[in-house]
């Protein structure tokens, strides 16, 4: 079950923490660890990035990344997926990827997993909205329906048949049902 607490820390000290497994997101001045992913919350993150990727990262549009730690607004967040434009990733001076991510991403993607409160991340992606972010998803197994947060913290609810909201300049078409459609085996 994530864990809760109301810490006197600022982010900075948050930051010089060591780091936890799974890992802890810093936001509204609590510390709230990530439940250890399963079957499905795996499964989810792994082809949403792999997915995503296979349109956007040769020809750099675009890059998605899972479980980064993103720094920005006053918070520390690992979303289960960050998408950032190209031009945008942060790199070293030699031009390799930086380790360290002091921005907002530009879609941010949560899988709700059966222990975690709604309210809790949908709280990370209104951050995110209230930041910079240009498009969130809040992918619910449970119910498979697909919350999409949009700038101005405007949520819309997506099922079924409906088409999914890719961020601007990715040519990609999803439905609910085909991302659901993942988590079957055979």
């Amino acid at each position: 079950m994530a864990i809760a607490s109301k810490p006197q820390l600022t982010l900075d000290e948050f930051l010089k923490l060591p780091e936890t497994e799974p890992a802890s997101d810093f936001i509204n001045g609590e510390i709230i660890q990530k439940p250890m992913p399963q079957g499905e919350h795996s499964l989810l993150r792994s082809e949403s990035y792999h997915v995503i990727n296979q349109i956007i990262e040769r020809q750099k549009i675009a890059l998605a990344l899972p479980e980064l730690r993103c720094t920005f607004g006053g918070a520390a967040i690992v979303p289960d997926v960050s998408v950032f434009r190209w031009d945008r990733i942060p790199k070293t001076p030699s031009g390799r990827i930086a380790n360290r991510f002091e921005i907002h991403p530009d879609w941010a993607i949560e899988i709700l997993s059966p222990e975690q409160r709604l309210k809790k991340v949908l709280s990370k992606l209104l951050h995110c909205s209230r930041n910079g972010t240009e498009l969130g998803w809040l992918i619910n197994p449970e119910d498979e329906s697909v919350l999409g947060i949009f700038p101005g913290q405007r949520v819309e609810l997506y099922e079924g048949t409906d088409k999914l909201p890719i961020l601007e300049g990715i040519e990609l078409e999803l439905t609910v049902e085909q991302v659901f459609g993942w988590l079957s085996l055979t």
